[in-house]
């Protein structure tokens, strides 16, 4: 089922790169791009530290993360940034979906995804457990992008785990997706880390064997690559397997044309620094 986590990606991530998103947070006191980014992705957590947001979205430098939070609790309580949040996925999908956003589809995806967050173990998933802790919307697109944003959040806690277990940091991580050709040439700075913390991480995964000379991955690169992915992918199944097969698929079914109309309309770019392949 490893399509059903690229549609539900597909459908959550236009918040990232929605136009309305400048407006919005701005409105609510935040300044500039990447400080929205950090707090409303957080915020559900609460007015928390720097460190908590570096240790929970794991591949972005300290440094860039330190340069938003906590100053934004300054400007905007968690409270309103999530308001606001939601506010940006409302008026963005409504943008791209069009009709699609009114189908009754919707309200039955919304249903099934909430079903499947409901049945989600929140041990050890901090972000997933946050965001399943607020209350969900009544309104069926709301709801939906709500019940998928936090399954987006369950399946990435789940590859932080996997990435710690293989003994990759964030820094390799994003140095691991670019030499994989998954993300766009501008993701070390997309992620904050300077040149020489980027050559570093590039130094320690020779070391290992990831990667070779030239920075290309090497074969044991890939078979651990491999590894962290199919790992990613069992801590993942949680949702899928409370759905069972056949309500996991009618959800994949549900999701795939407000997918295909997110990117028709431009809602996501490719490749995107989430590495995030068309679904």
């Amino acid at each position: 089922m490893d399509e059903i986590w690229r549609l539900i990606e597909c459908c959550h991530a236009p918040v990232y790169f929605a136009p309305e998103a400048k407006d919005a947070y701005a409105a609510a006191g935040l300044k500039g791009f990447w400080m929205g980014y950090f707090a409303s992705r957080s915020a559900a957590l609460g007015p928390v530290s720097p460190q908590v947001v570096t240790a929970v979205f794991y591949n972005f430098a300290p440094a860039m993360v330190a340069r938003a939070i906590p100053d934004a609790w300054r400007f905007c309580p968690p409270e309103k940034v999530l308001e606001a949040r939601l506010e940006v996925a409302g008026r963005c999908l409504r943008r791209l979906l069009g009709g699609l956003a009114d189908h009754p589809d919707v309200r039955e995806a919304a249903g099934l995804a909430g079903a499947a967050v409901e049945a989600c173990p929140a041990a050890g998933r901090v972000l997933f457990a946050a965001h399943a802790a607020l209350p969900p919307p009544g309104e069926p697109l709301a709801a939906l992008w709500h019940a998928l944003t936090a399954l987006r959040e369950f399946r990435g806690d789940g590859h932080v785990a996997a990435l710690v277990t293989a003994g990759l940091d964030g820094c390799e991580a994003n140095v691991v997706a670019s030499a994989l050709g998954l993300v766009p040439p501008e993701q070390r700075a997309y992620r904050g880390w300077t040149e020489e913390e980027w050559r570093a991480a590039a130094d320690r995964l020779r070391e290992r064997g990831v990667l070779d000379r030239e920075g290309a991955m090497t074969e044991r690169g890939r078979r651990e690559r491999d590894a962290v992915e199919a790992l990613t992918e069992r801590l993942a199944r949680p949702p899928l397997d409370a759905l069972g097969e056949a309500g996991a698929a009618r959800l994949a079914r549900l999701l795939r044309p407000l997918a295909a109309r997110i990117v028709d309309e431009g809602g996501l770019p490719f490749p995107n620094a989430m590495a995030m392949p068309r679904p």
